[in-house]
This record gives C-alpha cells, structure tokens and sequence, in this order.
C-alpha cells in the first residue's frame, strides 16, 4: 500500500524556521513529482510549493516565494520543505502529496493530478 508521511511541524514563534519532510512507504519517491499544500482552519486548502520528477520544475506560491525551499534528499528518499521567517499566517496542517506524472508538478489547490496524500502536519505560528 502506497503511503506518505509528514513530519516535523511545530509551534515555533513568528521569524522562526521549521523543516518539514515527506517520506514514503511502498513507493520511491524520487520517481514521484510532489506537491506540498497546506490548509488553516476555516480556509480553503492552499498549494504551497512543489517539485516534478528530476527536480526539473520547481514551483512556489507567491505566499512563500523566497522564504520556503523544497528539495529532495535522495540518500533519505524524502523531500522537504525548509520554511524560514515564518508567519501566523503561514498556521495550519500541511500535506504533501505525489503523483507520478513525469516532467510536472502543481500546487493548483484544485488539481486531482495526485493520488496520493499524507495525513498532514500541524505547523502553528502564534501571533
């Protein structure tokens, strides 16, 4: 069976940094584009950052351009998303997902190009 997993979300104070990672069980990711998405309490899930097969496509919501950082760690079979300056807004549960679409990523909120989700991480930036 095919699942991703999230890991380190936090509560960490405004300007803080976390690094949050996404690794897999059944599958390898590096054959995988992954997106990272996130969603905040009453708001509609936001797509944040991603990152296609071969790290050719890298893509940023204008939300985090210049602050997050999404890579691949081949040696771990995990990607992860370095979060710097961090915000109250940036508050909510983040989910990576994966598709295996080569040459491609999106964080189009409204995509169905993935198919497979983890169960998220909780990220808390109090203001």
């Amino acid at each position: 069976q095919v699942q991703l997993v999230e890991s380190g979300g936090g509560l960490v104070q405004p300007g803080g940094s976390l690094r949050l990672a996404c690794a897999a069980s059944g599958f390898t990711l590096k054959n995988y584009a992954i997106g990272w998405f996130r969603q905040a309490p009453g708001k509609a899930r936001e797509g944040i950052a991603c990152i296609g097969t071969g790290d050719k496509i890298i893509t940023y919501a204008d939300s985090v351009k210049g602050r997050f950082t999404i890579s691949r760690d081949s040696t771990k079979d995990a990607v992860h998303l370095q979060m710097n300056g961090l915000k109250p807004e940036d508050t909510g549960v983040y989910y990576c997902a994966a598709t295996n679409w080569l040459d491609y990523c999106s964080i189009d909120a409204a995509t169905d190009v993935y198919d497979s989700w983890g169960q998220g991480t909780q990220v808390t930036v109090p203001s």
